[in-house]
């Protein structure tokens, strides 16, 4: 921040969003050598000590989506949108007002450096207000080295900065007290050291990597007690309902607020084959929405089923839902469209995707057993079976030799000897999830790529990404690596790589995932998010735009600093199922505890980057209203959360200030200007109800006495009671005492919140100024403040205004 004269003569930090500082710090006073060495320890630990940054709003800080005219320093990255920053500059330039010219020449800058820190992506460490059960102070945390000179220079404007007159009357007895009171015990965390601290800035607003430079991510609650989920998916119909599938063949409607419908969309438990077994694989597999939902109610299902007794199959159906309730389905629509025989019980594939094109995907297992054994070359490498393969049809019409569907007239097998039409891709083992990617929400990059975990046989499983008429390899390879030498040395394999291969040590069964492309959480854009079934690991895959190759990055559950908002948790069900994107583009995956089809320890979570959130407002939508006829059962969290809550507490987290009438010929300062690239807003203040308000005050504090009115009323509680003082801060007043180690401070902070105002203490908070002396008062009261910053209650009361009064709430400062 660059400095008007009249400020503190001290160099501001060269660190991103800092503003002024008034001292360099105490570290500059100690030796060289010992600095040093506190520093090497200090670099030694603080990735694993630092605290996450986070506002007072009890969320991550943000990028405002427009300029920002008065706190400008925070508009790169911090917790102020534009409303929130004009609020600001409304109260600032209300307390320009009452302490005149000379004042602001003075006070100005570092007043607003003060007020700006609701602004800092570090607000909740200053305002200590990540304890959502405390209340939030009215003044940030300041060290006390510039604690004591701001004292010094503007003490006379701290009753206009905190409405707690404990604090007042401290700011004007004792000087050291009111600064420890002020201070944090976290000196890294204090004003201005804040900003500082190299290393806390350095990755601001980056997804925060821990010591082995693995992303921590935390998690919501959003869904429990269900029996093996394998998969949730949205209709597309602008409802923004999750549908959840557990592998019994239940489908269950689950609401915005994370209520779920009584009644089951869709239970055809009854034809499903599915047993108890551990780790079976056999049930409800699939489900897609067509396109066009919306209109013409169709969706897609894929499971196992049992003829005779004895022949498995998997079934791929289409149904409708009912024509009475948009949360049921039609019973009785079932349409077969495709059914492939099983020889084994695993290996069953299960996922069904619509593409961009408009066209359904299938994708098929190899069959089972181990090693594909079927025939000469496996199932996967024989493009004349469905087997192990990638399918593409045409649900919205019928082919001329009597087939439920259309093959696709670019398939890239027809009219191919001893190839299915029907085949898209091949050579696949047992693709267990896939994707299609949004693409980028700004150049669409990536736009309709598919995405596929394929499980591994014995060393490696991989992520592919489908192209029309692709080989992937398997038996002839795994991974990168051959498995079946005599196929992988033909020459005519012209097999396409995964962009990714992990081995065995890392996990055993490989889930796939999503490229996210939401909003809540801008840094995850453009990474892809999957899963290991066995080990229960969070992996991303980054990609060079350049060269095309992706790179590994670890997830992990952040730590209890980095997690610690309301309703986050840092833990999660081992055997992860099935990830899922909702309507909207926020990730979530699926995990139980034990993973059979009648455990009822499934649950589903949503992804929450701690380090940054979209700006407020960006990712509001408004969802069609769904009509429910039925009951509906509302969530109820069983994960511990971090904090011990789920939900984000409602009180505000600071007083907002009535900002008094402006009383005529007084200095019309210039104030900050609202952006025109962004909607403008109203400034509290100058809005007819806010004058009505402020009138409605004025009448009910209206003194009897129209002549001198006091700051402080002898009938006043005993607020010099309400905060304990030790025999050393009585002794020697004005020594600065160990904030760090000092437990009164913090026990002195929740004693002043406690403060409420009385009858006569709400009359002494009006201040009245005449018109003719208004500049000769606070033009004394400043060189009285100049001479003595302890100066008398006296002495204050020539700052007294008669016409001019301020309203203000009684909250912690």
């Amino acid at each position: 921040m660059q400095r008007e004269p009249g400020t503190l003569n001290q160099p501001a930090t060269e660190f991103p969003e800092a503003g002024g500082s008034l001292t360099s710090g105490t570290s500059r006073r100690l030796p060289l050598l010992f600095t040093r060495l506190i520093l090497f320890v200090y670099l030694l630990h603080t990735r694993r000590t630092r605290g996450h940054p986070q506002c007072l709003d009890y969320q991550p800080p943000f990028k405002p989506l427009w300029h920002l005219e008065f706190c400008r320093h925070y508009e790169k990255f911090g917790c102020c949108d534009q409303k929130t920053d004009n609020n600001i500059a409304t109260r600032y330039w209300d307390v320009m007002d009452l302490i005149g010219d000379e004042g602001y020449e003075v006070c100005g800058d570092l007043v607003k450096d003060i007020m700006c820190q609701e602004c800092s992506p570090y607000a909740a460490h200053l305002f200590d207000a990540e304890d959502p059960y405390t209340p939030v102070r009215h003044l940030p945390g300041m060290c006390h080295q510039y604690c004591s000179d701001f004292l010094k220079k503007c003490q006379f404007v701290v009753k206009y900065l905190t409405n707690n007159q404990a604090l007042q009357e401290m700011s004007e007895r004792d000087a050291s007290h009111f600064c420890n009171l002020i201070n944090l015990p976290d000196q890294d965390y204090c004003y201005p050291n804040v900003l500082s601290n190299s290393i806390l800035y350095s990755n601001l607003g980056k997804v925060v990597e821990d010591t082995k430079g693995c992303l921590q991510l935390c998690l919501t609650e959003v869904a429990n007690g269900l029996r093996n989920p394998v998969l949730m998916v949205h209709s597309g119909d602008d409802t923004h309902r999750m549908f959840v599938a557990e592998q019994l063949g239940f489908v269950w409607v689950y609401l915005r607020d994370r209520s779920r419908l009584e009644q089951p969309f869709l239970d055809i438990s009854g034809e499903v084959l599915t047993t108890q077994w551990l780790g079976d694989e056999r049930g409800f597999l699939g489900l897609a929405f067509h396109p066009n939902y919306r209109n013409n109610g169709r969706f897609f299902i894929y499971y196992s089923i049992l003829i005779n007794d004895k022949l498995e199959k998997v079934r791929i159906s289409e149904m409708k839902v009912s024509t009475n309730d948009m949360n049921v389905a039609d019973p009785y629509s079932e349409r077969v469209l495709l059914e492939i025989d099983e020889p084994a019980a695993n290996h069953n594939g299960g996922q069904l995707l619509f593409g961009l094109d408009g066209y359904l995907y299938i994708f098929t297992g190899d069959g089972g057993k181990a090693g594909d054994p079927f025939g000469k070359f496996g199932n996967a490498q024989n493009r004349s079976a469905l087997l192990g393969k990638v399918l593409r049809i045409d649900v919205d019409g019928w082919s001329r030799d009597g087939k439920p569907y259309r093959i696709p007239p670019d398939n890239p097998f027809i009219g191919v000897r001893d190839a299915k039409p029907e085949v898209y891709a091949y050579g696949v083992r047992n693709m267990w999830r896939c994707s299609v990617d949004r693409g980028d929400p700004l150049n669409h990059y990536g736009r309709g790529r598919i995405f596929c975990g394929d499980v591994g046989q014995n060393r490696y499983e991989e992520i592919d990404i489908i192209v029309k008429g692709g080989n992937y390899g398997w038996r002839a390879k795994e991974g990168f690596e051959c498995f079946d030498i005599k196929l992988c040395q033909n020459a005519s394999l012209d097999d396409i790589l995964p962009i990714y291969a992990y081995g065995h040590h890392v996990g055993k069964s490989v889930t796939g995932g999503y490229v996210y492309r939401g909003c809540e959480s801008p840094n995850l854009n453009g990474l892809y998010i999957f899963g290991d079934f066995m080990s229960g690991r969070l992996m991303a895959l980054e990609e060079d735009k350049k060269t095309g190759s992706w790179k590994e990055k670890n997830v992990c559950m952040g730590d209890t600093k980095t997690c610690s908002y309301p309703g986050l948790i840092n833990h999660h069900h081992k055997f992860i199922i099935s990830f899922a994107e909702d309507e909207a583009g926020e990730l979530y995956f699926l995990a139980t505890s034990y993973p059979t089809a009648m455990s009822p320890f499934g649950t589903l979570y949503k992804f929450v980057d701690p380090s940054r959130r979209a700006p407020p407002g960006k990712c509001k939508f408004k969802p069609l209203p769904v009509k429910v006829r039925g009951k509906k059962v509302p969530f109820t969290p069983r994960e511990l959360t971090v904090l011990g809550i789920s939900e984000t507490p409602t009180r505000s987290p600071l007083a907002k200030l009535i900002p008094p009438t402006k009383p005529p010929g007084t200095r019309q300062p210039t104030r900050a200007q609202t952006s025109t690239s962004a909607p403008k807003e109203k400034i509290p203040g100058q809005t007819t109800k806010a004058k009505k308000h402020q009138k409605k005050s004025r009448d009910q504090h209206k003194p009897k006495q129209q002549g001198k009115v006091s700051h402080k009323k002898k009938n006043a509680s005993p607020v010099k009671n309400s905060i304990p003082q030790t025999k050393k801060d009585k002794k020697a007043t004005g020594q600065q005492s160990n904030p760090t180690t000092n437990k009164q401070v913090s026990q002195e902070l929740n004693n002043t919140t406690s403060l409420k105002p009385t009858k006569s203490q709400t009359k002494s908070k009006v201040w009245q100024q005449k018109d003719k002396k208004t500049a000769t008062v606070v033009k004394k009261h400043y060189k009285a403040a100049k001479n003595n910053p302890t100066k008398s209650k006296k002495t204050q009361k020539g700052a007294v205004s008669k016409k001019k009064k301020a309203v203000f709430n009684v909250e912690q400062f």
